[in-house]
């Protein structure tokens, strides 16, 4: 079938992406599903950091690409040997194509089976395929994903399917931006009622990790931030204490917490903000990444004191979810009310718009905005 689909020639490009254009929407050609494979009608993505630093090239990939991996949408075509799903299901696509039977996927920790990985690296479907064509010449997937264009063809184990009347504009967000803060809460740091907690960064990912602890039953929530409107949001959905980025500000939130926060969760993937989680973990405490930045990106730390102090430096990649359990539990938050994600929502664009949007991203301006490739 022929299709719309936002294509990445070039990574590394000046801003404004606006005007330098590192993705052009072309017309290109999707093939249809093979063996455990469907087709799957992009109803929303989200405009995610991950997506950007690919942009900016801060995580080679083999070009020309089709990125995006966050985003839900409505089974169309189901190939052979695809089990438990049909035309018409509603589905939330995983950003980690998890293998099912190795060491980690036997040990409940899908979330960094070296398969999903190596998907980025070859640009191909978990078959080793490309579906993806233009002007006869193949394109890479993002991810195994690629869902910056109207349709995709994924593997079974790249989507969970979701409940149908959730909107698909906010289930959009649940495979990368919810799992991945949430995570990060739940799962990671296993925060218990009454503990206390703070998160570096407030994008799409923080605010969920926000929400998780309110959820969670937190008793103090740190947010801290550059950004005066997000910690205005932070404040407004649950965050006890708000703090911007300054020359003072880790000297100000150690004092304000007695020394600091027993956990900490970074997401803002940048080394500046891990330094400041790190430096507000109190002694015995626990500082999480769950920001990825740069892949020659590097953090140092006193060894001496975190010996004696008794720290630990811990990575939570996709919110340590197993994706099958977790998602109808997010969803089921959602539902009812616990998890309202919707707010993250900085509003809708069509494919034309995302080079545009993307430099709102990087301004950090905006929390989720909701590619819409029909529209």
């Amino acid at each position: 079938m022929r299709m719309r689909a936002a294509v990445l020639h070039e990574q590394g490009r000046p801003r404004p992406y606006a005007e330098t254009c590192p993705m052009t929407v072309e017309e290109v050609e999707l093939d249809p599903p093979g063996v455990g494979e469907l087709l799957v009608e992009i109803a929303g993505a989200g405009l995610c950091h991950s997506d950007l630093s690919n942009i900016e090239g801060q995580r080679p990939r083999p070009l020309p690409i089709v990125i995006g991996h966050e985003g839900a949408g409505i089974v169309r075509e189901v190939g052979p040997e695809v089990p438990g799903l049909k035309v018409g299901d509603h589905v939330v696509f995983v950003f980690v194509n998890s293998c099912g039977h190795c060491r980690y996927c036997n040990g409940g920790r899908p979330n960094i089976c070296p398969s999903g990985f190596s998907l980025r690296a070859t640009g191909t479907l978990p078959s080793g395929s490309k579906r993806l064509r233009w002007n006869g010449q193949p394109i890479n997937h993002n991810s195994g994903l690629s869902l910056y264009a109207e349709y995709a063809v994924v593997n079974h184990r790249s989507v969970v399917k979701i409940d149908p009347d959730v909107p698909l504009e906010d289930a959009a967000i649940m495979g990368c931006a919810v799992m991945t803060g949430a995570g990060a809460v739940f799962n990671t740091a296993a925060l218990k009622p009454g503990g206390q907690l703070a998160v570096v960064g407030l994008g799409g990912v923080g605010m969920n990790a926000l929400m998780a602890a309110v959820i969670a039953g937190a008793e103090r929530i740190v947010a801290v931030d550059t950004n005066a409107e997000k910690l205005r949001l932070a404040q407004e959905w649950g965050a006890t204490d708000i703090f911007q980025v300054g020359r003072d500000s880790v000297a100000d939130i150690r004092d304000a917490t007695d020394g600091g926060l027993d956990i900490v969760i970074e997401t803002a993937g940048t080394i500046p903000a891990l330094e400041t989680a790190y430096a507000i973990t109190a002694r015995g405490g626990r500082t999480i990444s769950a920001g990825l930045p740069n892949v020659n990106s590097q953090f140092s730390y006193l060894h001496a004191s975190l010996v004696s102090d008794e720290r630990s430096i811990q990575g939570s990649y996709m919110g340590s979810c197993v994706p099958e359990r977790d998602i109808p539990r997010l969803v089921g938050l959602y539902k009812r009310g616990k998890l309202p994600i919707q707010r993250l929502r900085s509003g809708f664009i069509g494919l034309d718009d995302l080079n545009a949007g993307f430099d709102k991203l990087a301004e950090g301006s905006v929390l989720r905005q909701i590619l819409r490739p029909h529209a």
